[in-house]
């Protein structure tokens, strides 16, 4: 009895020690991760002190918020775009987190009328997901078009409380993270510190828009009308056909969705950013070819100094590192004279030290 007694004195101890160490003993809640602040300065705590890509932003933003220096940028000009997936949260988590949720949705919700092929096509991809296989080229590369048939007939409330429910499921692959708490702790730094330098930050996604406001809401200091995304289609429940040019919505109509409508990758990125907000970025954040136009863009002809940060996915212990891409990203990014950003290299955490890869 004693040995277990000191035995469970040794346990409670290691644990606390642990959180006194990690400053979280999993991963962070979203409570935690709303609460992150990086002051003007720089404060970092999550980046490695050595981190040539942290100092490299570090030193372009004190130059470009100094009024003195010759690349001052005015506060209304400090713009930075974020891509989300593989940039600010887990990207293959195991498979990208919209996709995820409307596979689950598809499959659990008893309200989520779809086709049986489309029911067939979300079992497919969850099945993979579930058993940590590479998804099928066939359904990987058709997730947009069959995915989201569980987003049709949902209204903005059942979307977003559906959302809640998910989020609060495990994330499949790692340990002690939830869908709602897998934002990478570094990037949610980034985005803290800019805005303690007046930059206004934006994500454009390719996700679809309504998913990406629910995720970010409450953890992401950026407000509803800066998530820019996929559409899906959004119609009056009593439309039917009608052309949104020549239905009038009525007192009894609700508002729902359709299916996707526009996917927001590669040049689209660039049409969002023109089309909605209509000041070029001087900085991007992204992590794959989907957010080249965007970095091009951000940098063609800009009068005034502006950087892109490319982040690779070479982290195989902490988390599902592709080397080979992220070989193949380095060399693109070295290519265009983008910053790369090395999860494995740059970050001393990415969701909170008690975050495993699991077998």
């Amino acid at each position: 009895m004693k040995r277990k007694h000191f035995a469970s004195i040794l346990a409670i101890t290691a644990m606390l020690t642990s959180f006194t160490m990690t400053g979280t003993i999993e991963g962070a809640s979203r409570a935690e991760l709303a609460a992150i602040h990086v002051n003007k300065a720089g404060n970092f705590q999550y980046w490695n002190r050595d981190s040539a890509a942290k100092e490299k932003l570090v030193s372009y933003v004190k130059d470009v918020t100094n009024p003195k220096s010759p690349h001052f940028i005015p506060v209304e000009h400090r713009l930075a775009v974020f891509d989300m997936d593989g940039t600010l949260l887990g990207e293959r988590t195991p498979s990208y987190t919209d996709g995820v949720f409307y596979a689950d949705r598809v499959l659990h919700d008893p309200n989520c009328q779809v086709s049986a092929e489309d029911k067939k096509f979300a079992q497919d991809y969850w099945d993979a997901i579930s058993q940590r296989k590479p998804v099928p080229p066939e359904i990987d590369n058709n997730l947009y078009n069959k995915l989201y048939a569980g987003l049709a007939g949902m209204t903005p409330q059942s979307l977003d409380t559906y959302a809640q429910g998910f989020m609060k499921k495990p994330v499949i692959g790692l340990t002690n993270l939830t869908y709602g708490e897998a934002f990478y702790m570094p990037m949610v730094e980034v985005i803290s510190y800019l805005q303690s330098n007046d930059f206004t930050c934006y994500i454009v996604s390719a996700s679809d828009r309504p998913l990406v406001r629910a995720l970010t809401r409450d953890v992401i200091h950026i407000r509803p009308d800066q998530i820019i995304g996929s559409d899906p289609q959004i119609v009056a429940n009593h439309q039917g056909n009608t052309d949104g040019g020549s239905y009038q919505m009525t007192y009894e109509d609700t508002i729902q969705y359709g299916t996707l409508d526009r996917v927001n990758e590669k040049m689209n990125k660039v049409s969002s950013i023109v089309r909605e907000i209509g000041i070029q970025p001087v900085l991007a954040f992204g992590n794959s070819s989907g957010d080249y136009s965007m970095f091009r863009y951000t940098l063609k002809d800009n009068p005034y100094k502006a950087e892109v940060f490319n982040v690779l996915c070479d982290d195989t212990q902490r988390e599902y590192g592709r080397p080979e891409r992220a070989e193949r990203d380095k060399k693109t990014s070295d290519e265009n004279g983008w910053n790369t950003i090395s999860m494995k290299n740059d970050w001393k955490t990415i969701y909170g030290d008690n975050v495993k890869k699991t077998n």
